[in-house]
């Protein structure tokens, strides 16, 4: 979800071009389950949001005896730990008394006090001289994120309003990095840090039922002028998010004889909702509560969400209750000219020119624009989110609930092709008379060329859910790199037209001089934007392009990223940079000193050209000569032409 929250600018010194680094320097019991009895409010806890029970919704506790291999596969995922109270068990990180330079010259100690974790740090809401930005100390009380980042949030001290801390730590890397430099964000651009953001914000997709409940949710007015009693039904996204709200279930099947006749006749129990019963419209509503772009269609709508929690329950119609931004479909709304008012930048930080949806985390947006979603007549081949998803591992899933998880929760066999032939049995039929790839290669996987990593989110490429065909033109006129040569990474534009002219008839785009003659990829990484770029540096890492395209040549250009201006680009090419031989122990700091990281850079590049790697490649799609030297002169060439407007990604 995009709420129009204002973002932190501060000044900042232009870097030296990054060219310069290579031009000039180179079991519970089913009574207990079944009984009614409340959840005990966490009344102790006066400065966070609390669970309570309201609203017939009675927690995953109540499903747990009834429903325990569900509950136990919900328990594994990240759905479940999407928001978790900061206690010993679930703080990843580090607070053992110690320093982090989160943000540069401004450190921030941590402290383990017993079973509480504590934070002193520069006051984000100072609006004095920043000499004088007094320093306060908090208490870390809740977590989101837990797959690849945790984000640690603080008691304001005022009713149950939260901040941010200025770090955010990184699980896969084991580090603490400025919060700024998560998000593919302009260098002196960041993201809102206001008391009061998790509860306007985070809430409505990190929760199961939450309740704002502040005066003027909309942050019109000062968090301190405020009243703010904010509350869930439960923390993360639990049982009765996806199934609604279980009071009259569990009622209901208190009757042993009930129970026994719902499970041997097969039929559905009408008190709870079962997505995977639902048509497929409806079904993926549930999954686009989150997984979308949407906001209130008003501000009576937004109070109304504020006091009483967001309306929609699963089953309902999802668009009823909000507005799901479709630029292609509604993008002359009122509704969306309003939002493109307040915000010149919204379509554009979270879509394509045409439209489709290129951030992560909403995927319902994708699916929208997928004709085998939006064009289906008939219902059993209609594609949904459950078509590749499954909320619960399955018995037959020979995978353990983490692996299940930590693959998006995508069900036993559909990572493979059978996700498409399912619907497409005559291509399975033949599958190389229809991909022209050998059938056990990567050219051959139905995802790669129909759902290429053309989104963007949580540092990495994540794939569009936006099922397309390859196309230069997509290339060439909206920008979005084609699945083609994300793939081979080593080939021309015009390499790729005519290979989908000779096997599909499909009609060359005008192409210009670099196009016909400069590997795709480079053009992103040299002229792109910065999620152009974003998403060149981690295809440079993945390993079906890397061992289609090779890797020799890679180094001067992920080199040449390190000195980015964008924070999430210089952390993706580094992390790429260290999946090459001979680099994986890569010492470089993507938020560190400025000095330091060009230091690092060049002394890559260095290695690279007194290597065995450099002039493996001659090839002049990679700008080498005959003799194998880099055309540096061309790079800067290229490198001119670079679309240098601000970008912020909305993921």
């Amino acid at each position: 979800m995009i709420r129009r929250s204002p973002v932190v600018r501060s000044r900042f010194r232009p870097p030296v071009p990054a060219a310069a680094l290579l031009v000039g320097a180179t079991a519970l019991g089913v009574a207990a389950a079944l009984s009614l009895e409340p959840i005990v409010p966490e009344a102790s806890v006066e400065h966070r949001p609390i669970a309570v029970s309201e609203d017939d919704y009675v927690s995953s506790t109540t499903c747990r005896s009834c429903h325990p291999s569900q509950y136990a596969t919900w328990h594994g995922s990240f759905h479940r730990t999407m928001t978790q109270v900061a206690t010993p068990e679930s703080v990843r990180a580090d607070f053992d008394a110690i320093v982090v330079e989160a943000v540069p010259g401004r450190p921030m100690r941590l402290e383990r006090r017993g079973d509480e974790f504590w934070a002193e740090f520069d006051d984000p809401g100072w609006e004095g001289a920043p000499r004088d930005r007094p320093r306060i100390t908090r208490q870390v009380v809740m977590i989101t994120g837990s797959h690849h980042q945790n984000i640690y949030w603080y008691a304001t001290g005022h009713d149950r309003a939260l901040n941010v801390l200025p770090g955010v730590y990184l699980l896969e890397e084991d580090r603490w990095t400025p919060r700024n430099a998560v998000v593919l964000a302009p260098p002196g651009q960041g993201v809102a840090m206001l008391d009061g953001h998790w509860n306007a914000v985070c809430i409505d997709c990190h929760t199961t039922h939450g309740k704002t409940r502040f005066d003027t949710p909309f942050l019109s007015e000062p968090i301190r002028d405020q009243a703010v009693d904010t509350t869930v039904a439960e923390l993360g996204i639990a049982c009765e998010a996806c199934h609604g709200p279980a009071a009259a279930h569990v009622a209901a099947n208190r009757n042993p004889l009930r129970r026994y006749q719902l499970h041997t006749g097969g039929a559905p129990d009408p008190t709870i909702v079962e997505p995977t019963r639902l048509d497929p419209q409806r079904s993926s509503q549930v999954c686009g509560q989150c997984h979308s772009i949407w906001e209130f269609p008003d501000a009576a709508g937004e109070r109304a969400a504020s006091a009483g929690g967001l309306p929609y329950r699963p089953g309902d119609e999802l668009r009823a209750t909000r507005f799901v931004a479709q630029p292609r479909v509604n993008g002359r709304s009122d509704t969306m000219q309003a939002l493109i008012a307040a915000d010149p930048d919204f379509v554009r930080g979270s879509f394509w020119p045409d439209g489709l949806v290129r951030v992560s985390g909403r995927e319902y947006n994708g699916l929208l624009d997928s004709p085998c979603f939006a064009d289906a007549t008939e219902p059993e081949r209609t594609l949904s989110c459950f078509s590749c998803h499954t909320m619960h591992k399955t018995p037959e899933d020979p995978r353990t609930v983490a692996e299940w998880a930590d693959t998006h929760q995508v069900s036993a066999g559909m990572d493979g092709n059978a996700a498409c032939t399912q619907c497409h049995a005559p291509i399975a039929a033949d599958l190389p008379a229809h991909t022209n790839h050998a059938p056990e290669s990567t050219g051959s996987r139905c995802y790669n060329c129909h759902m290429p990593y053309t989104s963007y989110g949580l540092l990495r490429a994540i794939r569009s859910h936006t099922v397309t065909s390859p196309s230069v033109r997509e290339s060439v006129e909206l920008g979005r790199p084609n699945a083609c040569n994300l793939c081979h990474l080593d080939r021309t534009l015009a390499w790729s037209a005519d290979h989908l002219r000779e096997w599909y008839a499909q009609p060359a785009p005008r192409l210009d001089d670099n196009e016909r003659s400069v590997a795709a990829s480079i053009l992103w990484l040299l002229r792109g934007d910065a999620g152009q770029r974003a998403l060149a540096a981690w295809s440079y890492g993945w390993e079906p392009a890397q061992e289609v395209s090779g890797t020799s040549w890679m180094v001067p250009y992920l080199g040449e990223l390190l000195g980015d201006r964008y924070d999430a680009v210089r952390f993706i090419a580094a992390r790429s940079l260290r999946t090459i031989p001979g680099f994986e122990t890569l010492q470089y700091d993507f938020a560190g000193d400025r000095q330091d990281r060009i230091e690092a850079a060049v002394g890559a590049l260095r290695a690279w050209r007194n290597g065995s790697l450099a002039r493996a490649r001659r090839d002049p799609e990679l700008l080498f000569g005959v003799d194998g030297t880099l055309d540096t002169a061309a790079m800067r060439r290229i490198f001119d032409q670079r679309d240098n407007r601000p970008l912020f990604l909305r993921e």
